[in-house]
C-alpha cells in the first residue's frame, strides 16, 4: 500500500462524516476507528503524530475523542477542516438522539430500538477490547525495553478501578511522573509509537509522517491565538444574549446554556467524569429530568454514535418539553431547541481549545520535557481503557446488575464480534450491522 501524497478536503470530509455514522464503543472504540482508519489503513498521519495529538486532547476538559477528530481535521485542512471534523464527528449522533428523544417522551420505548440495543451493546464491548489491544501494543512498546509505561498503566488501572480517584486526578498524577521521569530518566517514556511496518520491516510513510514540518497554518501566530480567542468569545456571547434578552436569566434555555458552560470547562476526564456533575445538577438542582430518564438517557448515548457526552441533548431535549419553554402546543420545537443550546455550549468550548492550543502543540513534539508528561498520560490512559473495557462487559453480561444473572447471549456476542475484528478483521461498521441484526432478531417480539 501506497502513502497517499495528498488529500483533498473532499476527501477528508466525506471520511469525517462516515465516521459519524460508525464512531460506536465511547471514546476508546472512537479512538481506535480512528487510528485503524488513519493511521493503519489510509495512512494520512504517523502513529507518533497522532499519539502526540491524542496526548494533549486527553488532558483537555471535555470529549477526547471529538477534540482529537477536530485536532486531525485542523492539522491536515486548516480551520475549516477542523471544524468539519468536530462537527460531522457529533451531528449524526445529535440528529438520532434528538429523533430517539422524541420517540421516548411521545411514545414510550420501542420494542425495536431494545432490540437494536442489545445487539450493539456487545459490541461496543468487543470494540472497547479491540482497542484497549492495538493502543496499548502501540503506546506502551516492549515491557522489557521500557517498562514503566506498563506500570503506568496498571497503576491507573488500578486507581480508577479498586481505589475509585477521579480520572482527573490519575491524569495529573501521571503528568507529574512524566516531569519528574524526563529528568531523572529521560528514556523511560522514549519508546513510543512509531512508523507502521510492512511485513519486511520496512517502514510505511505517512501523508503527514514523523519529520513532516509542520504546515504553515499550524505555526504559532500570536494573532491567530487572539482570533481564535475573539471568535470563540462572540459565538458564546452572541446566543448567550439572545437567550438573556428573549427569556431572562432564570429562563430554562439560558439556565441550560449557562450549566453546560461550566460543564464544559469545569469537568476534566471525558463522558464519564462529566455525567456524575450532570446528573447532580439536572436530577437534584434544576429536577430538569427524573433519575430514571438520566439513566434513560445515558443507554441511549452509549449506543449511538459519536461521543457519549452528547447525552447533554437528551437532558436539553428533555428539560424542555418538561418545561414546556414554547407552550404545550409546541413540545416538540422547544424541546429541540432545549438540545440545540446544550450541544451549543457543550462542544464550543472544545473547538476554541484546539483550535488555540493545537499550534503550541505541535511546536513541542520532540521536547522531551514537554512531552513525556503528555507521554506519561497516554500510558495512564490505557489503564482507564481496560477499566472502560471491563465496565462494558460487566454490563452486558449482567444487564440487571450485580445480583442478576449472566447473560450468555450477549457474551456470546461479544466473542463474536471480538473474533470478526481480531481473526476475520471486520470493519466496526459491518461488525455494528450485524450485532445490531442479531440483536433484532433475539429481542423483537414474534422475530425469535
Amino acid at each position: 500500500m501506497q502513502s497517499p501524497t495528498t488529500v483533498s478536503f473532499s476527501q477528508a470530509f466525506r471520511f469525517w462524516l462516515q465516521l459519524g455514522f460508525i464512531s460506536f464503543g465511547g471514546p476508546a472504540g472512537q479512538i481506535a476507528i480512528m487510528h485503524r482508519e488513519l493511521v493503519d489503513k489510509r495512512r494520512w498521519i504517523s502513529e507518533k503524530r497522532f499519539l502526540h495529538a491524542l496526548n494533549f486532547c486527553m488532558v483537555l476538559p471535555g470529549p477526547e475523542a471529538q477534540q482529537l477528530a477536530t485536532y486531525l481535521g485542523w492539522l491536515m485542512h486548516r480551520t475549516w477542516g477542523g471544524v468539519v471534523a468536530g462537527g460531522l464527528f457529533v451531528l449524526p449522533s445529535f440528529v438520532l438522539l434528538i429523533l430517539l428523544s422524541w420517540i421516548y417522551m411521545a411514545f414510550g420505548q420501542q420494542p425495536i430500538v431494545a432490540g437494536i440495543f442489545y445487539g450493539i451493546k456487545p459490541a461496543v464491548a468487543a470494540i472497547v477490547l479491540h482497542a484497549l489491544h492495538r493502543i496499548a501494543s502501540k503506546s506502551l512498546g516492549n515491557p522489557v525495553v521500557s517498562p514503566v509505561p506498563w506500570m503506568l498503566a496498571a497503576m491507573s488501572f488500578v486507581a480508577v478501578c479498586a481505589l475509585k480517584i477521579p480520572f482527573p486526578l490519575v491524569v495529573l498524577t501521571a503528568m507529574l511522573i512524566g516531569v519528574v521521569l524526563s529528568r531523572i530518566s529521560p528514556n523511560a517514556l522514549s519508546k513510543g509509537g512509531g512508523h507502521a511496518e510492512k511485513g519486511n520491516g520496512a517502514h510505511l510513510a505517512a501523508l503527514i509522517d514523523d519529520d513532516t514540518p509542520t504546515p504553515h497554518h499550524a505555526k504559532f501566530k500570536l494573532s491567530r491565538l487572539a482570533w481564535v480567542l475573539l471568535s470563540g468569545a462572540v459565538l458564546w456571547l452572541l446566543p448567550m444574549a439572545l437567550l438573556f434578552g428573549n427569556y431572562g436569566w432564570q429562563g430554562t434555555l439560558t439556565q441550560i446554556g449557562w450549566f453546560f458552560t461550566k460543564a464544559a470547562l469545569l469537568t476534566f476526564g471525558g463522558a464519564y467524569a462529566v455525567l456524575p456533575y450532570v446528573n447532580q445538577a439536572a436530577v437534584e438542582h434544576y429536577q430538569w429530568l427524573t433519575t430514571a430518564q438520566m439513566m434513560d438517557g445515558l443507554a441511549l448515548g452509549e449506543t449511538t454514535p459519536g461521543p457519549l457526552i452528547i447525552i447533554v441533548a437528551f437532558v436539553g431535549f428533555v428539560a424542555s418539553w418538561g418545561k414546556a419553554v414554547f407552550g404545550p402546543e409546541a413540545l416538540l420545537l422547544g424541546a429541540a431547541l432545549g438540545a440545540c443550546v446544550a450541544t451549543w455550549f457543550t462542544f464550543l468550548p472544545s473547538f476554541v481549545f484546539i483550535l488555540a492550543g493545537g499550534p503550541y502543540i505541535e511546536s513541542t513534539r520532540g521536547n522531551l520535557k514537554l512531552t513525556a508528561p503528555l507521554a506519561a498520560v497516554t500510558a495512564a490512559v490505557v489503564g482507564v481503557i481496560a477499566n472502560l473495557a471491563l465496565f462494558f462487559i460487566a454490563a452486558v453480561a449482567r444487564p440487571s446488575g450485580a445480583g442478576g444473572s449472566i447473560d450468555w447471549v450477549a457474551l456470546a456476542i461479544v466473542v463474536a464480534a471480538a473474533l470478526a475484528l481480531w481473526r476475520l478483521k471486520w470493519g466496526v461498521i459491518r461488525v455494528i450491522a450485524v450485532a445490531a441484526g442479531a440483536g433484532l432478531v433475539l429481542r423483537l417480539p414474534g422475530w425469535a
